[in-house]
């Protein structure tokens, strides 16, 4: 299996994150967020556009 080309990115982690299990966040040069899981640095990495990641945002402060 041949990896694709991963972008440099630079990624945040909440500061709340304490026990592991956190996901970490970066711009992308499009506008859009990546998604990552912090234990899996070089696991898979989700991307959304801008309107797709304030939607979600939006829905968590909602709850």
């Amino acid at each position: 299996m041949t990896s694709l080309p991963r972008p440099e990115l630079t990624w945040k982690v909440s500061s709340r994150c304490n026990n592991g299990s956190c996901i970490a966040v970066a711009p992308l040069p499009d506008g859009g967020i990546a998604v990552r899981d912090t234990k899996q640095a070089d696991g898979p990495i989700l991307s959304f556009s801008r309107d797709e990641w304030s939607a979600f945002i939006g829905q968590l402060k909602r709850s």
